[in-house]
């Protein structure tokens, strides 16, 4: 009778293999190094693909640098409010955009202005050009202030004038961008999806502190 406490039995074989495989993962983790990070962490944009990267605080650290010419830019952690810039009716009739929300980013692979707004598919994009937005700009030059690819002006119509707009990092739109996909009915998205956006709007104006001034070019 063949012992099962010999190395070479099957047995024995069999315990070698189970006891040399990986551990499985558990958990969120760092799509950079695979270390575990916790449910709330930091995101990393791809810039030539804009993939949004989850990412651990020591590989976010490697590109928080936002001058230096890098594939990945460490998104930011800031919130600006713009009280004194009034998107007009003529601005948004110029973007033409469909729905009275939007996120605005400076693609610098592209060298141009994007315009996203949600709808039942996801974030869509406006494929329209966006020359007013030097126009704005020139009416308001803390709009300046916005980092190429990992921050979006992000702006709401409103029955009152001007509307809402904020600076926010980039991952903050797709994370509103996903909600209202999960809730969108109808044209304009319906109760859920506009009670998800008052409480999304509610949570970045409690985050957002007024954007410094900057000099006119």
């Amino acid at each position: 009778m063949t012992s099962v406490g010999r190395s070479g039995t099957p047995l024995a074989s069999l315990l070698r293999v189970t006891q040399s495989r990986p551990v499985p993962l558990v958990g969120e983790r760092c799509e950079m190094c695979a270390e575990p990070i916790p449910d709330e962490h930091s995101h990393v944009v791809s810039v030539e693909n804009r993939a949004l990267m989850c990412s651990c605080r020591p590989c976010y650290l490697l590109f928080a640098d936002p001058d230096a010419h890098l594939k990945y830019r460490s998104v930011p952690e800031r919130y600006f409010s713009f009280p004194d810039l009034a998107l007009d009716a003529r601005a948004w009739d110029e973007m033409q955009i469909p729905v009275g929300l939007a996120f605005l980013f400076r693609n610098s692979v592209l060298g141009r202005m994007i315009a996203f707004y949600p709808s039942p598919a996801g974030a869509t994009e406006s494929e329209l050009p966006l020359e007013v937005w030097d126009r704005i700009v020139d009416q308001s030059p803390q709009l300046a202030l916005l980092r190429a690819d990992v921050e979006a002006l992000l702006v709401r119509r409103t029955d009152g004038p001007g509307g809402s707009c904020h600076l926010v990092p980039i991952d903050a739109c797709y994370e509103l961008v996903g909600r209202l996909r999960m809730l969108w009915r109808g044209f304009d998205g319906g109760r859920e999806a506009h009670q998800a956006m008052d409480e999304f709007f509610a949570r970045v104006e409690a985050r957002s502190r007024p954007a410094p001034e900057v000099a006119a070019t």
